[in-house]
């Protein structure tokens, strides 16, 4: 469960409710034809947008905003080192006996252990990278498809309101509640835009970036297990791929120190 998530929309709804209720009534700020205006709007408008099969994923790319367990490149990596330990010690075709719940990394072992060539697996992998991140990439487009829809329509609706409010100029004592009303309509765009529709298109493209690296971290291991490399010689260059604060080189203080001393003693 992503708690960030929560977290923001939870300070995002105290802080425009808070500041409703304690400046005026909140009645005023509910208007039943400017919701219906917005809110069918825009699921019309989506659906204009997209074909059946993307709408039908709707749900998921909102669910993942929330039930999502975030990729630990870290974790990867050192289990792609016990994997590269398994190759050494036994073969490469005893990865395909070890449990691997990644579907990913199993794939690529897979790979790895029917002896294909390292530029095939590349491709290979490589292909389920790109498609991946197509699917997600439709995902977020589809999010921010809502969030244009949220203003547009909320500017349709304070346009519908303001002709309406200019054939009652008549009644000056009209148009002060009619412009709330209108404009009602252009809160309730920003609102789905800025609250919810944005933030979940930027959250997936994060996650989607997040997907991607563990998947390159998974590419070149494999490749490094196929070449023969030296187990801590493949997590050392995959460490590369995080940033400094996040590596971790298990082992290699101790052999440069085993190796300093050796040499210390070879000079005595």
């Amino acid at each position: 469960m992503d708690i960030a998530t929560i977290i923001g929309f939870t300070v995002c709804m105290v802080a425009l409710i808070g500041s409703i209720v304690t400046s005026a009534d909140i009645i005023i700020f509910y208007d039943l034809p400017s919701a219906l205006l917005v809110g069918l709007g825009v699921i019309g408008g989506t659906f204009i947008k997209w074909p059946m099969e993307v709408l039908k994923d709707a749900g998921k790319y909102c669910m993942k905003m929330i039930f999502f367990t975030p990729a630990d490149p870290v974790e990867t990596i050192n289990e792609i080192g016990k994997l590269a330990e398994t190759a050494r010690r036994e073969s490469v075709f005893a990865l395909e006996k070890v449990p691997i719940e990644d579907a990913f990394l199993k794939k690529a072992m897979a790979l790895a252990a029917d002896n294909r060539p390292p530029e095939v697996i590349s491709s290979i992998l490589q292909l389920e990278i790109d498609a991946m991140a197509g699917r997600h990439k439709t995902g977020a487009d589809f999010m921010d498809g809502v969030a244009d829809s949220g203003p547009a329509f909320g500017m349709l609706g304070t346009l519908i309101g303001l002709v309406i409010m200019l054939q009652n100029l008549s009644d000056p004592s009209s148009i002060g509640p009619a412009m709330a009303v209108a404009i009602l309509t252009t809160l309730y765009g920003s609102i789905i835009s800025n609250v919810f529709a944005i933030p979940m298109k930027n959250k997936l493209s994060v996650r989607s970036s997040d997907e991607v690296l563990k998947m390159n971290i998974i590419i070149a291991g494999t490749l490094g297990i196929v070449a023969g490399e030296n187990p801590r010689l493949i997590k050392e260059k995959l460490n590369s791929f995080l940033p400094p604060s996040q590596r971790s080189l298990d082992g290699m203080e101790g052999d440069g120190a085993a190796a300093g001393g050796g040499a210390e003693k070879g000079k005595e």
